[in-house]
């Protein structure tokens, strides 16, 4: 494929709420920081249920009573690739007076005479507090505030010794002492925080930050790729609406004053396309084979081949026995039913669907299976063609929509849209039971899928876009996990990591996730909804 991939940053906590103590009649307030690709969504909670209108990162309780003791508050942050919970902040409710208690000692301050300096201080208990700065231990006339800033500084007050009294009616504590150093010369910069790597995508801003140390005034000055950008010189940059011209761009800031200059690390702006992983996605399901029984065997060479060389899934089960469940699964996230003897006509499905989904969200589909009598048919076994193995022709989607009917069609058609570039989006593969190793040896399923299966993977259309997933229904003789383990192999030539093996835990709800996300498709139905993804057999990052 050409273009990148799209990914979203999933939300991700930085600063978690705090536990808060009041007193009855008095409100507390509970903050996250959370980062992650904007907008991010907030909704907070009361000991798990959500709190009307608390949809800010922050949140203030109204006035406080007893039975608001011991309450614990979190917040769910969300964006389009996920969401995640806050650890608990409790609140604290009592009736009597909390002596104050200093959170943030006042930080040692430089500066160059002539300069001012401010200390700072943070406490917590019963409201109201008092503050009462001292200067090498006397109190300074009218300092009485949190925050406390010096007059022009000169060479006297260097070494000075800054203390804050916090008091309240039951009790007082103070700080430890910030430091004041008064130098002649003016300090050059110096970065404390680089600014850190950006993902977004296109159409998307990002924003650039920078902390820096030094004699003030400080000046910035950002650059893209060495150039300086015109009016960025604030400490942080956002960009214009991105674009792919911009991925991979790199992005610096120098940071200037009287006694010189620093320039930061760069950061790496990646910009990623909102178009879907794939084009085309097959799938071609064998039958009743323990794992063992094919990895490695001499009957199945061409198999083995694509495993050696593209993706294969080490622990993968089927969900049940016999087949059918496990078809439904593959198409409805759903087992439905383990009778092998439904037929479309007596067990209509209507429930929510593959072929449901990919029809609302414009997608093509077709159902090449072999030796079906006819176009359209959905009636029961015919020779070695196994309705219980064609999940599509139970849909009422595609029952009771004519138009939707004409692509149930025999896989003579297959190889007929491969050469005149008519496949589908969506290509759902059935061998006859010969040919999917039902009723017939390995040899024979492996000879099938290189004769009809190899001349797609190598196609043109294939190479560009394509994702192919062979796997096996369900094992032989192996109950574990539900339906025994089994071969699952996913190809596509331009996005598989080479003969990558994976040891994550999948399901058929998995394969059904994968390829309907690898169109585009956002609803999912059933258990694909929350299946494990499988993105990591692939070189690029999953879809938002």
């Amino acid at each position: 494929m050409g273009s990148r991939i799209v990914n979203s940053v999933t939300p991700s906590i930085t600063s978690q709420p705090a536990n808060q103590a009041v007193t009855e009649g008095q409100t507390a307030s509970f903050t996250v920081v959370a980062t992650g690709t904007a907008p991010l969504t907030y909704q907070w909670r009361r000991n798990g249920t959500a709190i009307a209108g608390a949809t800010l990162s922050s949140y203030t309780t109204p006035p406080t009573t007893s039975s608001d003791d011991g309450s614990q508050f979190t917040v769910v942050v969300s964006n389009t690739a996920g969401t995640v919970t806050s650890n608990a902040g409790m609140l604290t409710v009592s009736s009597t007076t909390v002596a104050p208690s200093i959170t943030t000692q006042p930080a040692n301050q430089a500066v160059t005479a002539g300069q001012t300096a401010s200390f700072t201080v943070v406490a917590t208990g019963t409201a109201p507090l008092t503050y009462q700065w001292r200067r090498n231990g006397t109190a300074i006339a009218g300092a009485t505030l949190s925050s406390y800033t010096t007059p022009p500084a000169t060479s006297s007050d260097d070494g000075s010794q800054f203390t804050v009294v916090v008091s309240n009616t039951a009790g007082t504590v103070t700080s430890n002492a910030g430091m004041l150093t008064v130098s002649s010369t003016t300090v050059a910069p110096a970065i404390t925080t680089q600014p850190a790597n950006q993902a977004v995508t296109t159409g998307q801003t990002a924003s650039f930050t920078v902390v820096a140390t030094g004699t003030a005034p400080l000046i910035y000055q950002w650059r893209r790729n060495g150039t300086a950008i015109v009016g960025a010189t604030s400490s942080s940059y956002t960009t214009p609406p991105t674009t792919s011209s911009d991925d991979g761009s790199q992005f610096t800031v120098v940071v200037s004053n009287t006694a010189g200059s620093v320039i930061s690390n760069g950061a790496t702006l990646t910009v990623t396309s909102t178009q879907p992983p794939f084009g085309h996605v097959f799938i071609v399901v064998e039958e009743n084979s323990n794992y063992a029984a094919v990895i490695g065997s001499a009957s199945m060479p061409y198999l083995n081949g694509l495993i050696h060389q593209y993706g294969l899934a080490t622990q993968y089960y089927a969900n049940t026995h016999p087949s059918i469940g496990n078809y439904f699964m593959l198409t409805t996230g759903e087992i439905l039913t383990n009778d092998d003897g439904k037929v479309p006509q007596s067990f209509p499905v209507s429930t929510d669907n593959v072929v449901r989904e990919l029809v609302a969200a414009g997608k093509t589909w077709k159902d090449y299976a072999e030796d079906l009598p006819s176009v359209g048919y959905t009636g029961g076994n015919s020779g070695n063609y196994a309705v219980r193995h064609n999940p599509l022709a139970y849909m009422t989607d595609v029952q009771n929509s004519s138009t939707q009917k004409q692509n149930l069609v025999p896989f003579t058609q297959f190889p007929q849209d491969l050469v005149n570039g008519n496949l589908p989006n969506y290509s759902f593969i059935v061998p006859n039971l010969c040919n999917d190793a039902h009723d017939c040896g390995l040899n024979v399923a492996d000879t099938w899928l290189h004769t009809n299966i190899d001349p797609l993977i190598t196609s043109q259309e294939f190479q560009n876009d394509g994702l192919l997933v062979i796997v096996f229904d369900e094992a032989a003789s192996d109950n574990t996990h539900g339906g025994g383990r089994i071969v699952a192999v996913l190809i596509s030539p331009s996005s598989s990591k080479a003969a990558y093996q994976s040891i994550t835990l999948y399901q058929h709800q998995s394969v059904l996730r994968l390829m309907l996300e690898g169109l585009g498709v956002k609803m999912l139905p059933g258990a694909a909804a929350t299946a494990p993804t499988m993105w990591e057999f692939f070189t690029f990052l999953p879809p938002p």
